[in-house]
């Protein structure tokens, strides 16, 4: 996936600012598609000369000129091309499974320690994610079309965090109880 269809999904959503897509990337798609403040803005002005985004000049009180996006027709196909086309399974690339499998060779008690430091970032951000569909989606047999799609998206980060929480949980435990060699 490009950001550009990361982006392409934000904007058909709501129109927004750059630092109001920069907002969204933090609170919520960045979850699951990180991007810096740079590449956003660098990508909307891409986008923009691609004609898949315009913007539109807003004056504000007491702040700078704001340019306010939105996605044009030629955007809209361009992301309902890349929903329609096949998605290759992600690769799992993860450091710290190399790490848990060569813990043998180097310094396991660093490790150890920064798994439960891993699992404490995990837990809390399944705590986030529990509250924010709480508070979003209280009511979840209720929600279809886009409303379905982001509450589904969140379920799968609640699920991907219980999926992390249980392995490195598993990991610890069974190398709390091992006896020393």
């Amino acid at each position: 996936m490009a950001l550009e269809h990361a982006i392409l999904v934000s904007l058909s959503e709501r129109a927004a600012s750059g630092s109001d897509l920069v907002r969204r990337f933090d609170a919520s798609i960045g979850f699951f598609w990180s991007a810096t403040h740079q590449q956003i803005y660098r990508v909307l002005g891409r986008m923009e000369g691609d004609g898949w985004i315009t913007s539109e000049a807003v004056a504000q009180a007491d702040r700078p000129t704001k340019k306010v996006y939105a996605v044009t027709d030629a955007g809209r196909a361009e992301l309902a091309r890349w929903i329609g086309e096949p998605t290759t399974p992600d690769a799992m690339r993860s450091s710290v499974s190399v790490k848990m499998r060569g813990a043998s060779y180097g310094d396991r008690a660093a490790l150890l320690d920064d798994l439960r430091r891993q699992l404490d970032e995990h837990a809390k951000r399944h705590s986030l994610y529990e509250y924010l569909a709480a508070r979003d989606f209280p009511d979840p047999g209720a929600l279809s079309d886009a409303d379905l799609d982001i509450y589904l998206v969140l379920r799968g980060g609640l699920l991907m965090e219980e999926f992390w929480i249980r392995w490195l949980t598993e990991y610890l435990d069974a190398h709390t109880q091992e006896s020393p060699r």
